[in-house]
């Protein structure tokens, strides 16, 4: 589908082969150890909003709800906690990605922010509902990083969409 966004430049189809191939590198990207402390950002969780917001008919909640399982078995979780939460991060996304798709890329990332600190939250309120310890007030860094990233994200996943700079004068698009 080609849409006109901010820049008014029209973009290509998205090849849903490399849609994919993004979301599976990014959840490389989760599943190798860090430390995986708190303040790192979900880089998964991030691909997943930006394709939410960008394609929402083909990567939907049931995407995330798998996506989150399978982050809930890598780190022995409790099945569901992450599952439940790309959920709901999925369904918001979904649920204001026309209006975001207008705003700039700074304007989207600071609309994206709520909806990342809200995943966040909501991981961790079911980890200490369950009796984990509170892992630190660095948490709140990963929903600011996973923000500051989102221009990065943008330009990096949409620019195999973007046409050629050089203009055919023959065509009209």
């Amino acid at each position: 589908m080609i849409m006109a966004g901010r820049s008014d430049q029209l973009l290509l189809p998205v090849n849903p082969v490399f849609m994919w191939g993004s979301l599976l590198l990014a959840l490389t990207f989760n599943l190798i150890p860090f430390g995986r402390a708190a303040g790192m950002p979900d880089l998964l969780a991030l691909a997943l909003v930006f394709w939410n917001v960008q394609q929402p008919r083909r990567v939907g909640i049931g995407a995330a709800f798998l996506f989150g399982l399978v982050m809930d078995v890598h780190q022995g979780a409790l099945l569901g906690q992450h599952a439940l939460a790309y959920t709901l991060l999925s369904f918001f996304a979904i649920t204001i990605h026309r209006r975001l798709r207008w705003f700039s890329v700074w304007s989207q990332a600071l609309q994206v922010l709520p909806l990342l600190a809200a995943a966040h939250l909501v991981s961790l309120l079911v980890r200490l509902a369950t009796g984990s310890v509170f892992p630190g007030w660095n948490l709140l860094l990963a929903p600011l990083i996973e923000a500051l990233l989102w221009p990065l994200v943008s330009l990096l996943l949409l620019a195999p969409q973007r046409r050629a700079p050089d203009r055919d004068e023959n065509r009209p698009l």
